[in-house]
């Protein structure tokens, strides 16, 4: 344990990574789908998935300042000497990145063609694109700019507060139903269920705990208050955006909800803003998660619970193989996949990921237990709610879950022995 360099991201810089990370991909995937589910009840949906991730980012801080290094759940995992759960954890963990990564390049091909008047051809070619371009740009080495990460964000955040703003302003409650059924507020649970990968990217920061300057100081407070700062937004732009376009319209054009809420606002101009933030922000999102994902594996390698393929690396130090499988991977799903599909198995992925981060949490912490307590229990709940949602509405993709699940549990160490006396 023990840090071993003094990192150069302050307060501001860990803040804008961490709101970023959620807010990158977040709310330009996750409208249409969850007002499709919860209806008028979608602010309340962000609200109680922002609960969990508010619980979870204290326990992420916590830990990772208990044990002083980067990794996230593996390396907490690790440290408490559940090496076999951290490997099986970590493969399910990627998986989720690379689902994560698949709809950020889904929603960048679809605003962009949106904008371009253009066919699902040049969507699917925009979002292959885009994957081809940063898995360069990583290969490369310049995969991750921090500088250039916050001013992305900072911009990103001013256009869609000014859209909530713009459509509070318009209050109308009426176009929060309009076309639609009304849902009874239980519905807002099961929104809640669908959307939660909007609020992962902000534990990515625990992978860059090294590169935090004075993180016992800082962690902590930045990702609570960039949490919170998420939540308020998300449920600003769920209300504002839905009144500016209706219920009906956001639903049927989910993958482009806001640029819809943007264009009733300022015509064409509203939907050539909003492009250039939604892809901008989601190429950011993309290229923030594949580093880190690459990272990942071949921290995972090298600690022997991925095959050693995983930690070859380039001449600019990038572990290259990672960065094409992953990219290529999410490439394929971003073509082949369905926005709610994607979105509610990504979802899937981290619930269970933060349950048990903040399970760990409940193990070490001297007080305020109730806190990580709290986001096992929200947590548990609303995944068995959406695994029931997904026994109904996509059993396949429960069962390919489901599958790979099992992999990780019980096939990784067979996998990984045979690979190993293959060598």
């Amino acid at each position: 344990m023990g840090q071993t360099k003094q990192g150069q991201l302050g307060f501001a810089a860990t803040w804008a990574l961490a709101a970023g990370g959620m807010v990158g991909g977040g709310i330009y995937t996750a409208l249409g789908v969850v007002v499709a589910v919860a209806v008028q009840w979608s602010w309340l949906s962000f609200i109680i998935a922002g609960i969990v991730a508010l619980t979870s980012a204290y326990s992420y801080a916590f830990l990772a300042n208990r044990f002083e290094q980067g990794g996230g759940a593996f390396e907490f995992l690790r440290e408490i000497h559940r090496k076999g759960v951290a490997g099986s954890l970590s493969w399910m963990l990627i998986v989720g990145y690379v689902l994560t990564m698949s709809v950020y390049a889904y929603a960048f091909g679809h605003y962009v063609a949106f904008a371009l008047g253009a066919g699902p051809w040049v969507t699917r070619g925009l979002a292959i694109a885009i994957m081809a371009l940063l898995i360069g740009l990583n290969l490369m080495g310049t995969g991750k700019t921090s500088s250039v990460e916050i001013v992305i964000v900072a911009g990103n955040l001013i256009i869609l507060i000014g859209l909530g703003v713009l459509g509070l302003l318009r209050w109308d409650p009426v176009q929060l139903v309009a076309g639609v059924e009304p849902r009874p507020i239980w519905g807002a649970g099961i929104g809640a269920a669908s959307i939660f990968m909007s609020y992962e990217g902000f534990q990515l920061l625990a992978y860059e705990y090294d590169e935090i300057k004075r993180p016992k100081q800082i962690l902590k407070p930045a990702l609570l208050s960039a949490v919170l700062f998420v939540i308020l937004v998300y449920a600003a732009v769920s209300v504002g955006a839905t009144m500016l376009a209706g219920a009906l319209t956001v639903v049927d054009q989910k993958q482009v909800a806001l640029s819809v809420a943007a264009e009733v606002v300022a015509g064409r101009l509203g939907v050539l803003v909003m492009t250039v933030a939604a892809g901008f922000a989601t190429a950011a999102a993309i290229n923030s998660t594949l580093f880190s994902t690459a990272k990942l594996s071949r921290r995972v390698a090298d600690d022997g619970e991925l095959p050693r393929w995983f930690k070859h690396r380039n001449s600019q130090d990038v572990p290259d193989r990672a960065v094409i499988f992953l990219g290529a991977l999410a490439a394929l799903l971003a073509v082949i996949g369905s926005l709610s599909t994607l979105v509610e198995a990504a979802s899937l992925v981290f619930l269970f990921t933060f349950g048990t981060v903040n399970w760990i949490a409940t193990q070490y912490l001297p007080r305020h237990r109730w806190i990580p307590w709290t986001g096992v229990a929200i947590a548990a709940a609303i995944a068995l709610v959406l695994m029931l949602r997904l026994a109904i509405l996509a059993p396949l993709t429960l069962a390919l879950l489901a599958g790979f699940a099992a992999l990780a549990m019980v096939g990784r160490p067979m996998i990984l022995k045979r690979l190993k006396a293959n060598d």
